[in-house]
C-alpha cells in the first residue's frame, strides 16, 4: 500500500501530503482534552467553525455536525435526525426506509439500528435505481415512508441519471432523502447534494477530504443537513453543540476525532476552489480511462447512457471461472506479484473488482496498473488454450515469494521468471510478498493464537 497505486473501490484512498498531516503533531491540537473550557481552545474552535462553513458551502447544506466518528456513525446520526423530524411533525409511524441494491453496504445496518424497517429497491441493467419499483414501493408505504438511503454516484460506479426525479418522488410521499457521501469524491465542485434534493448527507472526511483511512481509523463522518433538519443534529451533555431537538450524542466527544479535522482544513485551504474542482474532474477522468483501457480484456459491468462511469468502475471476472477455473481471488493474489494491492473484490457484485483510482495517481501509475491487469488477462487466456492446467498455473499459485523462487526445487509448469517478473518494470522495483497463498475463508473461521504458551514464561 505504501509503494504503489491503491485502487480500492468504494473507499476513496487519496494521497495524504506531509503538509496536511503536520499539524496533527502540534501540541496545541494533539494535547487538548475534549471537555477543556472553551476559553482555552479559541483557536481550535475557530478552525472547527471555519471547517463547518467550508463544508456547508461545498455541499449546499445549512448546518453540519462534526460529531460522528465514522461514515456508519454519520448514517446513524442522519437517520436519527430524520426520525426526530417525523416525530416532531406528528408522524411517528414513519419507519420504512427504502434502500436500493446500489447503496453502500452499511446502509441497511444503520437503518435497523435507527429502528427502521428496510425495504429493498431494485436496480436496472445499467446500475441505476429502478424508478418503477421505487414508485411502486413509495405508493405502497406512503403513510409509513421515513426515508430513502441513496449513494450518489452509486456503488455501481454510475451517476443516477434521474436523481432529481428520485428525490422529488420520495418527498411527494412525505419521506426524506438521505445521501451516503462515500462517493462525494465524484461531486466536489461540480454539484451540491444539498441543492439537488438530498435532505441530509454524511461526508467521509477520512476519504474525500484526505484524512487517512488505514487501520480502521481515525475516521470522521460528519452529517450535513438542510435548514428543516438543523435542530435535530446530535447534542452533547457537557458541551454546547448540535440542535435544540437533538436526540443526544452519537460519539463520546462533542466534535468526534477533532485532532484530525486539521487535515481536512489544510486540504481544503491548500486546494482552493479550483483545486477541488480539478481533483474531482481528474478522479472521474482516471476511472473512465481505466474502464476504457480494460474493457477489451474485462467487461465493465455498469455504464451510463453515454458509455461512461463515474469515479470508479466495476469489471466482471465471473466468466473466467467457467472458462479457466479462475475466480476473482486468484486475480487478486496474482496482482501481488505485479506489486499491487488488489481492488475491492466481490462488492457490490460477487465475482467482480471495483476500481477507484482517485485524482492522486499519476498517468504513469494508472498505466502500470492497467498493464498488469491486461497481462493477467493474457495469463488467463493461456489457461483457456491449454498451456497450463486449471489448478496449476501462475494465478492459482500466486503470490510467489522470494523463498519459492530461490529454492533448489521448482515444480511448477512455468518459469521462475514468469512467476516473479511477469512485467519488465518489476526488475527495477519489485515487491516481494512475505507469505504465499493463504486460505482466507479457513483463516476467518479458525482463529489461531500466535502468542507464546504460558509455559514459555515459566
Amino acid at each position: 500500500l505504501d509503494r504503489a497505486m491503491i485502487p480500492l473501490g468504494s473507499c476513496t484512498m487519496k494521497l495524504n501530503s506531509a503538509t496536511e498531516m503536520q499539524p496533527v503533531s502540534w501540541p496545541e491540537f494533539s494535547q487538548i482534552h475534549p471537555f477543556v473550557p472553551r476559553d482555552q481552545i479559541k483557536g481550535y474552535l475557530e478552525l472547527i467553525d471555519d471547517l463547518e462553513k467550508m463544508l456547508c458551502e461545498i455541499t449546499g447544506y445549512s448546518a453540519i455536525s462534526l460529531q460522528p466518528n465514522a461514515g456508519s456513525q454519520g448514517e446513524y446520526a442522519g437517520l436519527l435526525a430524520i426520525d426526530g423530524f417525523h416525530n416532531r411533525n406528528g408522524d411517528p409511524q414513519r419507519k420504512i426506509c427504502l434502500i436500493p441494491e446500489s447503496a453502500h453496504g452499511t446502509n441497511p445496518a444503520s437503518a435497523q439500528m435507527a429502528g427502521m424497517q428496510v425495504i429493498a429497491i431494485k436496480c436496472d441493467k445499467h446500475g441505476n435505481v429502478d424508478l418503477d419499483d421505487l414508485n411502486e414501493k413509495a405508493n405502497k408505504f406512503s403513510n409509513e415512508l421515513a426515508a430513502i438511503m441513496i449513494t450518489y454516484p452509486s456503488t455501481h460506479g454510475v451517476f443516477e441519471e434521474s436523481i432529481r426525479k428520485l428525490c422529488d418522488l420520495v418527498h411527494e410521499h412525505g419521506g426524506q432523502v438521505y445521501m451516503d457521501g462515500a462517493n462525494l469524491n465524484a461531486q466536489l465542485g461540480l454539484c451540491k447534494p444539498g441543492k439537488f434534493g438530498a435532505d441530509v448527507a454524511h461526508l467521509n472526511l477520512h476519504k474525500t477530504f484526505a484524512i487517512p483511512h488505514g487501520g480502521g481509523g481515525p475516521g470522521m463522518g460528519p452529517i450535513a443537513v438542510g435548514e428543516h433538519l438543523k435542530s435535530y443534529l446530535p447534542t452533547h451533555p457537557l458541551v454546547d453543540t448540535g440542535g435544540n431537538d437533538g436526540v443526544g450524542n452519537v460519539s463520546a466527544a462533542p466534535f468526534g476525532s477533532a485532532l484530525v479535522l486539521t487535515i481536512s482544513w489544510m486540504y481544503i485551504k491548500m486546494m482552493g476552489d479550483e483545486g477541488l474542482v480539478n481533483a474531482t474532474k481528474i478522479a472521474i477522468l482516471s476511472a473512465n480511462y481505466i474502464a476504457k483501457r480494460l474493457e477489451e480484456s474485462y467487461p465493465v459491468l455498469y455504464k451510463g447512457k453515454n458509455g461512461h462511469v463515474a469515479h470508479e468502475c466495476i469489471i466482471d471476472l465471473r466468466q473466467f471461472k467457467k472458462e479457466a477455473g479462475i475466480d476473482v481471488e486468484d486475480v487478486a493474489k496474482r496482482l501481488i506479484d505485479y506489486g499491487f494491492h488488489a481492488p475491492t473484490i466481490s462488492f457490490p457484485v460477487g465475482g467482480t473488482m471495483m476500481i477507484e483510482p482517485t485524482e492522486s495517481e499519476p498517468l504513469a501509475e494508472v498505466d502500470r496498473f492497467c498493464e498488469a491487469m491486461i497481462s493477467i488477462k493474457k495469463e488467463i487466456s493461456e489457461i483457456v488454450d491449454g498451456s497450463y492446467e486449471k489448478d496449476n498455473n501462475p494465478l492459482t499459485n500466486a503470490p510467489h515469494t522470494a523463498e519459492m523462487c530461490t529454492r533448489d526445487s521448482w515444480d511448477y509448469p512455468y518459469s521462475r521468471e514468469k512467476a516473479c517478473y511477469p512485467a519488465n518494470w518489476l526488475r527495477e522495483h519489485k515487491f516481494w510478498a512475505p507469505v504465499a497463498r493463504v486460505d482466507n475463508a479457513y483463516g476467518d473461521r479458525n482463529l489461531i493464537c500466535s502468542c507464546a504458551p504460558l509455559e514459555a514464561y515459566i
